[in-house]
């Protein structure tokens, strides 16, 4: 497995301030954004990857649970899977193949089961691949899903509604989750001595995970259930509308509970969190409640007066005048067409921008070098 420094990813120290990591995930999630970088597959997998370390480094108490792993030494726990000195293998033949679970008859290691953590195991399940570690008997929760998804701007700003579709692991509905075939009997795991799970030393610590003969089960059958090939669970995907706050900023969360993976032997569904992500947009920029909209006009205009037609975020067209003379960059504030939250209400920022040509024709050619005779330009 190989291991995640979220702040290598990130390009921060772990000593940045919640606002350096922002200001530098902002960079980076620009750099690489799909929409920039149509058909990079690799541009695309960095992105994911950015998006993964800032959904840990960017909530701060996710962040102080991260911390406290590496500081504890169970940054990467499997880089050593050997014996080590003094050491006796456990498990026999089993023990070999599964390549990693010893005993010590060294220095006492102190037993680090990362499904006695809380919030911090379910983090270091997220990043290492671990998860529950004892093996549960009674009802226990379905998976929780924790994902990132893409929503363009407009639906961000005024609210809407947006599918997206998952990958869960839900048990098998053929055996119940027990892995075995009907009528299959089940006996006590050979590796793991019906534990369910494994010990991985790592500096002063053993690091629990599931044992990967009996998955965890602590039983093995004597003939795999076909459905699911012995693994208790099957992979599904599920169709979710999320609905999305008008507002919502990048970076933001919502829970939707029990809307996750079924419930294991009748538990509660497990839930879904959803971390926004807001797209770009060509036209509109935000600023707190206020949108930005970048409005392009000609030399004409801008020196004699015009009126100029706008559209709204929500595709009003609305008529703002221009007086002669009106420079690039120039803002006309139109009240209440911004974003709006908790009560409140931006405005519509229209921020003028003087177009160029790149050609011109011979008779605008010959009135442009009028204009400059007549200003006193030379060309």
């Amino acid at each position: 497995m190989a291991q995640k420094d979220f702040y290598a990813v990130i390009g921060v120290s772990s000593s940045a301030t919640a606002d350096e990591i922002k200001k530098q995930y902002r960079r980076l999630a620009k750099q690489y954004h799909p929409d920039t970088n149509k058909g990079d597959a690799k541009a695309a997998e960095r992105f994911k990857e950015i998006s993964e370390a800032y959904n840990v480094l960017g909530d701060a108490e996710k962040r102080k649970q991260y911390d406290e792993m590496r500081r504890l030494g169970a940054f990467d726990p499997f880089a050593s899977r050997g014996p080590r000195p003094g050491g006796a293998r456990a498990g026999g033949a089993a023990g070999g193949a599964a390549g990693g679970a010893y005993s010590q008859s060294g220095p006492r290691m102190e037993e680090f089961d990362i499904g006695g953590l809380g919030g911090l195991g379910d983090l270091f399940g997220s990043i290492f691949g671990g998860g529950r570690q004892q093996r549960p008997s009674g009802p226990e929760q379905g998976q929780s899903v924790e994902t990132t998804l893409e929503v363009p701007f407009k639906v961000a700003a005024l609210g809407g509604k947006v599918p997206i579709t998952l990958d869960l692991n839900e048990e098998c509905g053929t055996c119940n989750g027990s892995g075995a075939a009907k009528g299959a009997s089940l006996s006590v795991c050979t590796e793991c001595g019906g534990r369910g799970q494994i010990s991985f030393g790592q500096g002063g610590f053993a690091v629990n995970r599931p044992c990967p003969a009996c998955l965890g089960k602590g039983r093995i059958p004597s003939e795999k259930c076909a459905a699911c090939q012995g693994a208790g669970a099957n992979r599904t995907t599920k169709k979710v509308l999320i609905n999305v706050p008008g507002g919502t900023e990048s970076g933001s969360k919502i829970r939707l509970k029990g809307q996750g993976g079924r419930g294991v032997r009748g538990g509660p569904n497990g839930d879904i969190l959803i971390t926004f992500q807001v797209k770009p947009d060509p036209d509109y920029e935000r600023d707190g409640l206020d949108v930005i909209l970048r409005q392009r006009i000609n030399l004409a205009q801008a020196t004699l007066g015009s009126k100029v037609s706008v559209l709204t975020l929500d595709d009003k067209t609305i008529t703002i005048t221009l007086p002669a003379g009106t420079p690039s960059g120039k803002r006309f504030r139109v009240r209440g067409q911004g974003i709006e939250k908790d009560g409140q209400r931006g405005d519509l920022l229209v921020e003028i921008q003087l177009a160029v040509p790149e050609s011109l024709t011979a008779e605008q050619r010959k009135l442009m070098e009028q204009f400059a005779k007549a200003a006193g330009l030379e060309y």
